[in-house]
């Protein structure tokens, strides 16, 4: 009896020692999207029956893992499947954080820009593109003006071959046609769409929705041909702390640096740094201007996040950005600032921005949402001065409210302008205040079927009263088919802004022919979205748009009447945007999605019966991105691209030898991406794997780069340049001949660390 008991406790003690040893055994962490967790995520371990579900913090742990090899599987609907092999040992606490990449099944996005409130992609009636940070890490850039050139029917314009500044051009139209938004406030504007969109940290970017056509009965002046709202991340759901910095062979240094931070019990802070740095001139195509400006900028953004009772928003965000940025012949340094022997163009940007969200204390659903901005300018273009200031300030109210089949909103807005310059098109400073109103009611009539309309109300002192409506219908034929149209009004009010650095290069004169009207433009949007998904898991999104917008009183800046004048003056006529623009995503299960996009495009100015494509402006457009994950390797390769069609450029007279037209031309890239280490995530690639330039088949780019004073130029009783024994093309001094980047190829590595 004594051997049986002491083989019985023996027996025992193993077990509870077994039992133990599996408890003691345990694999954990959290899983997310760009810092934001996941809640219901499944994690299991293949083969096994060991599995769960994330909570609502993302967080899972697995218990009772006998040591050994296994592949970990995560899946969570509208999310690309993550798989790694793992080794357990005996006794070991394994954490293992994941973050999972969004499929192109994501299409139930919760946008905001179209209706001014939350609703989910597919079942808003104005069509709203949608671009995570995934998107923007497929093509590593220092600014969203740089990143917003994979997007189809988007396309960033540098407006001088000096200083590379340079606009947003949405279908073809102008950069003052696009307001651009942070977290929906119109603090991007005037002077700021030119410096406003660098230096904001993408790592601090929740998401990029971009609205296609007027949104003036939302959003008012500027917003005539499009917008895009600029989405910061919430200090609950960003990660405790971040770093994302890459250099490029042409010597660029970025680095975006942010931190969560917890002050007091109620209270959360988002930190954001930026910096970018670049300071080598490269002079590669002879012309002994610099091919790319010279860089040194600082952005430093934060966002408070208050904790209320019943989950009321209360939120208040600033950010301060310096920059100083030149261009201009090789041998420029400061001491030649202003001066007339070496010519070179120096700007020093000052910019500081509040803007805050808070829901009133009331059983109703009321908005107050604010915003200011201070933006100082001190710039000289050889030897030209421009000294600016602006300052916008804004405030909102809306109520959102649901009665029965409508879904309405109500709101008044109030925004105050206030413009000076020392340009001759700035007699005195602009000191503006304009009043608004505006109501929409969505109406869900059938099932399937809804109707809204819409109507704003401005007030300008300078042009009166000013109305603006829209319409549109939103047919839901079926959960993978959304038909949509659109059509609204837009206006955009006399402002002109003579920040055109072919304006302000000494080389030709503002000239204001008449009093200018307010652009007006009547837009029609048909829209169609479809979505496959076959049997074997493969996915297919298709949406495709076709537009036509009007526009009347258009101010066009005039290049061609006089080369050495710029004349504003209201186009006496029509000018037209029209096209067709489709997006495809293809996702397959072995982890390889396609995203291709292109837009077909006719923008043109029609007056006195002649219509001339209007210069700079597209015929197509083409965007893609290849993307294959390698499991085995944790390795990620991006293919993107993009392609513009031909496009007419400035010219400076009959004899000038430069294209008239631009030819078809082509940026691409490559980019892998390691996934291995926990918390990091290495990267490199090359841009512009073809190094293409814009001098390819051009004799030159800028005009005269040789006498950029005009030193040596004979003018008649005009001020027409003659043609000379030394000036044989009859040409002066002008930077404006630019469609594309002058950056050939280059390569480029950088490391991201994230910390959840």
């Amino acid at each position: 009896m004594k051997y049986l008991c002491k083989h019985i406790t023996l027996l025992w003690i193993a077990f509870v020692s077994s039992s133990c040893f599996a408890q003691t055994t345990s694999l954990n962490g959290k899983v997310s999207d760009n810092g934001e967790p996941l809640p219901l995520a499944n994690v299991f371990l293949k083969g096994t029956k060991i599995g769960t579900a994330t909570d609502i913090d993302g967080l899972y742990e697995l218990n009772n893992i006998q040591p050994g090899e296994y592949l970990l599987l995560v899946t969570s609907l509208g999310y690309q499947r993550y798989q790694t092999k793992i080794s357990i040992r005996a006794n070991e606490f394994k954490t293992i954080n994941i973050q999972l990449e969004a499929s192109a099944q994501s299409l139930k996005e919760t946008v905001v820009t179209g209706t001014l409130k939350p609703v989910s992609r597919l079942e808003s009636p104005v069509p709203v593109e949608v671009y995570s940070p995934t998107f923007l890490k497929k093509n590593p850039t220092a600014s969203v003006f740089d990143a917003l050139q994979n997007v189809n029917g988007v396309r960033p314009q540098i407006n001088c071959n000096v200083c590379n500044t340079g606009d947003i051009h949405i279908n073809g139209l102008e950069g003052p046609y696009t307001l651009v938004l942070i977290d929906g406030m119109p603090i991007v504007s005037g002077l700021g769409t030119v410096y406003g969109l660098t230096g904001i940290p993408n790592s601090l970017i929740e998401q990029i929705e971009i609205v296609k056509g007027p949104a003036s009965s939302l959003y008012g002046s500027e917003a005539v041909g499009g917008l895009i709202n600029i989405i910061t991340k919430n200090p609950l759901s960003a990660p405790e702390f971040f770093a994302d910095g890459f250099a490029t062979g042409w010597g660029e240094y970025n680095l975006d640096v942010g931190s969560k931070i917890k002050i007091g019990r109620k209270t959360d802070l988002l930190l954001g740094v930026n910096y970018f740095n670049y300071d080598i001139p490269v002079d590669n195509n002879g012309d002994n201007f610099t091919d790319l400006t010279l860089q040194d900028r600082i952005s430093i953004f934060q966002k408070w996040n208050f904790e209320r009772s019943d989950n009321r928003l209360f939120s208040l965000a600033g950010r301060f950005f310096y920059e100083d940025r030149w261009g201009g012949e090789m041998q420029w340094t400061p001491e030649f600032r202003g001066g007339d022997e070496i010519y070179g163009e120096s700007i020093y940007t000052r910019r500081w921005e509040v803007l805050g969200k808070y829901q009133l204390p009331l059983e109703e659903k009321l908005l107050l949402s604010f915003s200011y901005n201070d933006h100082s300018q001190n710039s000289v273009y050889g030897d030209i001065e421009y000294l600016a200031d602006q300052r916008i300030g804004f405030a909102q109210l809306t109520w959102d409210k649901t009665a029965g089949n409508h879904d309405l909103l109500f709101g008044t807005a109030i925004r105050y302008n206030y413009y000076d310059d020392n340009t001759p098109a700035t007699l005195e400073a602009d000191n503006i205040w304009i009043p608004s109103l505006f109501a929409q009611d969505e109406y869900s009539f059938a099932p399937k079927h809804s109707f809204l309309a819409g109507l704003r109300y401005d007030y300008d002192q300078r042009h009166g009263n000013i109305l603006t409506p829209r319409a549109a219908y939103k047919w839901k034929v079926s959960n993978n088919d959304i038909f949509r149209v659109n059509a609204g009004t837009g206006f955009r009010v006399v402002n002109l802004f003579t920040e055109d650095h072919a304006a302000l290069t000494g080389s030709r004169e503002v000239i204001i022919a008449e009093e200018l009207k307010p652009e007006r433009s009547v837009n029609v949007n048909i829209n169609y979205l479809k979505k496959i998904y076959s049997d074997n898991g493969t996915f297919i999104g298709l949406d495709a748009s076709a537009f036509y917008t009007r526009f009347s009183n258009v101010i066009l800046p005039d290049y061609e009447t006089n080369p050495n004048q710029i004349i504003y003056d209201n186009l006496d006529g029509k000018s037209v945007s029209q096209g067709l623009s489709a997006n495809l995503d293809i996702a397959f299960p072995s982890s390889f999605k396609i995203m291709v996009g292109a837009t077909w495009q006719d923008v043109s100015n029609t007056e006195n019966g002649v219509t001339k494509q209007q210069i700079l402006t597209e015929s197509i457009t083409a965007t893609w991105n290849l993307s294959y994950t390698f499991h085995s390797l944790k390795l990620t390769a991006d293919y993107t691209g993009n392609l513009y069609g031909p496009m007419r450029l400035p010219l400076l007279g009959e004899l000038d030898p430069r294209r008239e037209y631009s030819p078809t031309w082509s940026i691409q890239n490559i980019q892998f991406t390691y996934k291995g280490l926990n918390n990091f995530e290495v990267y490199g690639g090359i841009k512009n794997l073809l190094d293409w330039t814009p001098n390819r088949g051009n004799p030159f780019i800028i005009a005269r780069a040789n006498d950029p004073f005009d030193k040596e130029v004979t003018f008649d009783s005009f001020g027409n340049a003659v043609a000379t024994a030394n000036n044989p093309y009859a040409l002066t001094f002008d930077p404006a001949y630019v469609y594309g980047p002058n950056q050939g190829i280059r390569g480029f590595f950088g490391l991201r660390y994230t910390v959840f």
